[in-house]
């Protein structure tokens, strides 16, 4: 249920962005730039994160759950309806960015970490990896429906698909058990269990180095996001795809995320996770610099998209089962809700710098080299919290 949820809330957008870009661009004469700026709009729905957090610690995923679905299945109409204007389009997107937060890992993860203790990697990767499972999938089914019906139909679709997922995932789910605190990590039980934060308590949990490590190295990994949420397609023509290739490249990114999740889910359960995590997430830099360079074959961006696709499955792994195992469960909606932040701003910096840098060059080489660094120095912040 929590798969199927996470699966048709606002993940699925991640993907089909992609594919409602190019129409909608050359239909209202929007620049590239201006639609890459699209990512940053999540900059603003990071000021509600902790909000959520704290909201489905109190009261738990059901109503999170129902509040996030109904609300997100009603933003796709008036998007489907807009008249032409960038600003009508960052509004509504932004709206759909906050609703959406209680559709995301913030609540279906802390499901999942209640109930499975041994298994919990692979449990987390069986979760996640319904999204861009499901993405691959639908990809050519709305790709093909806009191609044919226009990218109208395609917001009308996936308000269909938000409402069956809100359903299926609030009806399954079943009620909440009352959160255990994790002793298997380095943090101690605590006495007694409470959902109650004092600001003592936030002080101590913003000072520990795995925290602030946690935090600092999600947002560095994240900086090239935008690519990926919705740019991929376009990175794939500047360098010579076809369209039909570059739709296949998108469905390729999509089950690299699947395959990735489960090699991580299984590594995490028999490896430390700070290993685990350097070895998986330097693998984007690699990918971002073939996307990068002057070789153009369709085998090189087959390679980097593959490359890319499998370090995102880790990162999902990563991020929830180190924040699980660290710190208290009573209050783990609140602290990762620090690590979608996290995930948040870094694509926010990374779309106002992709937009800076099209406004100046028109392409996305010295964008995506930059990445690769930043990748690379997010991966070894993701190692020193073994230390």
């Amino acid at each position: 249920a929590s798969g199927v949820g996470l699966s048709l809330g606002v993940a699925l957008n991640h993907y089909i962005l992609n594919l409602l870009g190019p129409p909608m661009i050359e239909e209202f004469g929007w620049q590239r730039s201006q639609f890459a700026l699209v990512g940053s709009l999540s900059l603003i729905s990071m000021l509600f994160v902790p909000f959520a957090g704290r909201f489905t610690d109190r009261f738990g995923a059901r109503p999170a759950i129902a509040a996030g679905f109904i609300g997100g299945t009603l933003i796709f109409l008036p998007l489907s309806m807009m008249t032409g204007s960038i600003w009508q389009f960052y509004g509504l997107t932004i709206l759909k960015n906050i609703i959406g937060i209680l559709t995301t890992t913030l609540v279906f993860t802390r499901v999942v970490v209640e109930r499975f203790d041994a298994a919990r990697g692979i449990s987390l990767a069986i979760l996640m990896s319904g999204a861009p499972l499901v993405g691959a999938t639908l990809v050519p089914i709305i790709g093909g429906i806009i191609d044919a019906e226009g990218w109208r139909m395609g917001y009308r679709v996936m308000a269909m698909l938000s409402a069956t997922g809100g359903l299926v995932a609030f009806t399954v789910i079943g009620r909440r058990r009352k959160p255990k605190s994790d002793t298997s990590g380095s943090a101690p039980a605590p006495a007694k269990v409470s959902v109650r934060m004092s600001r003592a308590d936030f002080l101590r949990l913003v000072r520990r180095p795995a925290f602030m490590l946690l935090i600092g190295g999600m947002l560095l990994v994240n900086f090239p996001q935008i690519i990926v949420s919705s740019q991929l397609k376009l990175v794939a023509m500047e360098s010579g795809a076809t369209s039909g290739f570059a739709t296949l490249l998108v469905s390729l990114y999509a089950v690299s995320v699947v395959i990735g999740r489960f090699l991580s889910g299984l590594a995490l359960d028999h490896y430390p996770v700070h290993i685990v995590a350097v070895a998986t997430l330097g693998l984007p830099a690699i990918g971002l610099v073939g996307m990068a360079s002057p070789y153009d074959a369709q085998w090189v961006l087959f390679g980097a998209v593959t490359l890319i696709g499998l370090a995102q499955g880790a990162e999902g792994d990563v991020g929830a089962y180190l924040t699980s195992r660290r710190f208290d469960m009573a209050h783990y909606s609140f602290i990762f809700s620090f690590v979608i932040a996290a995930i948040g701003i870094g694509s926010a910096i990374g779309s106002l710098i992709l937009g800076l840098t099209l406004h100046l060059t028109d392409r996305f080489t010295i964008f995506l080299l930059l990445s690769a660094v930043l990748t690379l120095i997010g991966a070894v912040c993701f190692y020193l919290t073994g230390r």
